[in-house]
């Protein structure tokens, strides 16, 4: 099975250029969906939208990302990630160039819906990559360095999307952001193979992922398997087990602060803060710097455990417990006044929410070995739920004039988040289906 000539040499490292890839992938994709946020106040006052109906607009891409989970967790099983990958890259830059040419209402939301729908691929393939490219001792460090994408990213170009959005207007942030999804998406089909496909692997290196445990042949075990026509039986398998409601909950309260940082902060801090807009660009990138640091540590912290022989259940776990519980330190905002202790708060939780963000692990960890596709679906289906719930929800208690009550709403989220990772998912253990 493994061709590559020359055993004898040292690995190669080309798994880290992989993952640098699918890192740029990340930073992409949250640039897209956070554009809106940095946006949200001029669009507010351009079509006078109530926060209602701003709630409402936040959660438009989440209806859709979250209804093609699990056919986009199906689309990852049958079809190659280079192909899938650029194909939804391409597609929803497309949808985020449209959207600074809406009208209004109407046609932003069933923009963000079409943003959504084509992005939903995209965490199923990183998931699948990582499982193909990386031993499962290095798992956990590679998910946690593409997730940071996320936060260290969004750092750097929340001052940058506001400075763009000063100097072309709101219109021309969405294409501006859009050009460079379609750029970076052929980039990823022109450099990206699967391991034993790639021209510069060698067989040193694909004998260190199998021997870990990684699935670099997963298209050659599953053969014919992996075309057949979806059984809803696999949809049933992955809803019945304890352990997996765990890490789905979870996942809802993970992505729940989460998504006010994707939707609401930045209106929170010119609206209810009263930040100039510019100044809370700024500000703004704190927060997500806090979140990449605890997302890395998270991640090198529980490999470091586990190589030092301490328990799956606890380095896996640990983390994320720990950090679900830090996040309910959002609560802080609500009793101070300076933007300075606001973001020290905000920081602070989304440290926690960094943290507790290598929660994909699990996926490798516990689903059935041949359902780990369509695991990945339902769990990231579940955890993004937290999309449409939590902007619209946001809009309702923030309708009143204070925001308070807003973030209490995210703080319980997180504490419970907490509890379905300590008594549910119990001993971290592959299931195995009889």
């Amino acid at each position: 099975m493994m061709n590559k000539a020359n055993p004898s040499l040292k690995p190669t490292k080309i798994r880290h250029r992989v993952l640098f890839l699918i890192f740029i992938n990340v930073v992409i994709n949250y640039m897209d969906r956070s554009n809106l946020a940095v946006a949200a106040s001029d669009i507010g006052k351009e079509f006078k939208f109530s926060s209602v109906q701003m709630g409402l607009i936040f959660s438009a891409f989440s209806w859709t990302y979250l209804l093609f989970q699990i056919p986009g967790g199906i689309l990852v099983k049958r079809f190659n990630p280079r192909i899938l990958y650029a194909a939804s890259l391409i597609t929803w830059s497309l949808a985020t160039i449209v959207q600074g040419f809406a009208r209004g209402f109407v046609t932003l939301f069933g923009l963000r819906m079409a943003t959504g729908a084509f992005e939903a691929p995209a965490f199923p393939i990183n998931n699948r990559v990582v499982s193909n490219w990386f031993p499962a001792q290095e798992r956990a460090s590679a998910i946690a360095v593409y997730t940071s994408g996320q936060f260290l990213g969004l750092a750097f170009l929340m001052p940058v999307l506001s400075k763009i959005q000063f100097y072309v207007g709101w219109k021309g942030l969405f294409v501006v952001t859009g050009l460079i999804g379609i750029i970076w998406g052929l980039i990823w089909y022109i450099f990206y193979r699967d391991p034993l496909k790639h021209p510069k692997v060698n067989e040193g290196e694909l004998k260190h992922i199998e021997s870990g445990g990684g699935l670099l042949d997963v298209t050659s075990e599953e053969g014919k398997e992996s075309k057949k026509s979806f059984k809803w039986s696999d949809l049933k398998e992955v809803l019945s087990h304890r352990k997996l409601w765990g890490i789905y909950i979870g996942q809802f309260a993970v992505n729940s602060t989460l998504w006010f940082f994707l939707t609401w902060f930045p209106k929170y801090l010119v609206d209810y803060r009263g930040l100039d807009f510019i100044q809370s660009g700024y500000w703004a990138s704190i927060p997500y710097l806090a979140a990449f640091i605890g997302v890395l540590s998270s991640g090198f912290l529980s490999d470091y455990l586990i190589k030092k022989g301490v328990s799956a259940a606890k380095a896996r776990k640990r983390p994320i417990i720990i950090g679900l519980l830090v996040s309910v330190f959002i609560l802080g905002a609500n009793y101070v006044d300076t933007p300075g202790w606001v973001i020290f708060f905000m920081s602070l939780s989304f440290f926690g929410v960094g943290f507790a963000s290598i929660t994909w692990i699990f996926v490798s960890t516990l689903a059935p070995k041949h359902l780990i596709d369509v695991t990945g679906g339902v769990f990231n289906f579940i955890g993004q739920s937290s999309g449409i719930v939590v902007p619209i929800v946001i809009g309702l208690l923030a309708s009143g004039g204070s925001f308070a009550p807003a973030l209490i709403f995210i703080a319980i989220l997180g504490l419970l988040g907490a509890c379905s990772y300590l008594f549910l998912v119990g001993n971290v253990e592959r299931i195995k289906v009889k």
